[in-house]
């Protein structure tokens, strides 16, 4: 990962840096590019994706990195359409094949959604990143214990899972 990233954000341009954001905030590339202007606090430095939009059907609050904050700023100067990435015409959202385009110029053969398994991996090595489970889990949007447990949850670990976002 630290090879990939370094050539990723060696890379400009509107697909890098949509590529380099589902990365960074763990999301599906379907939130990435439905993610719309009126979805992002800036000033609070949080994203809230709404339920129509979340497999899990609840809606989804994610802390943004100062990292991923950076990127969301840059695309403000290019700003054309409600979409933070849009595609480079007719105001639609960017699609995948903008994302595989640019894994292929880096020599990657994957996929994007990879990324959330590798950020899962690395978020669950406690001797990496010494976050607990629950609070990774959280940041994918995965629906964390059983229903009785799910009921008597009334926290969202925003503060944990922004620490971890940062790391």
């Amino acid at each position: 990962m630290p090879v990939f990233f370094e050539a990723l954000r060696a890379l400009d341009g509107r697909c890098a840096r949509a590529l380099e954001f589902p990365i960074l905030s763990a999301v599906r590339t379907g939130q990435t590019f439905g993610a719309t202007w009126d979805e992002i606090n800036i000033k609070d430095k949080l994203w809230t994706i709404p339920v129509q939009r979340m497999k899990a059907g609840a809606a989804h609050i994610v802390p943004l990195s100062d990292r991923v904050l950076q990127i969301v700023e840059g695309q403000l100067g290019d700003r054309q359409s409600q979409y933070v990435f849009p595609s480079f015409k007719d105001g639609r959202p960017l699609c995948t094949k903008a994302m595989l385009d640019v894994l292929e110029e880096l020599g990657v053969d994957g996929t994007v959604h990879g990324f959330r398994s590798t950020f899962r991996d690395w978020a669950g090595d406690l001797m990496a990143t010494r976050f607990p489970r629950d609070v990774v889990e959280l940041v994918l949007a995965h629906t964390v214990g059983n229903a009785t447990e799910r009921a008597h949850r009334r926290g969202t670990a925003l503060k944990e899972r922004a620490e971890l976002m940062n790391a």
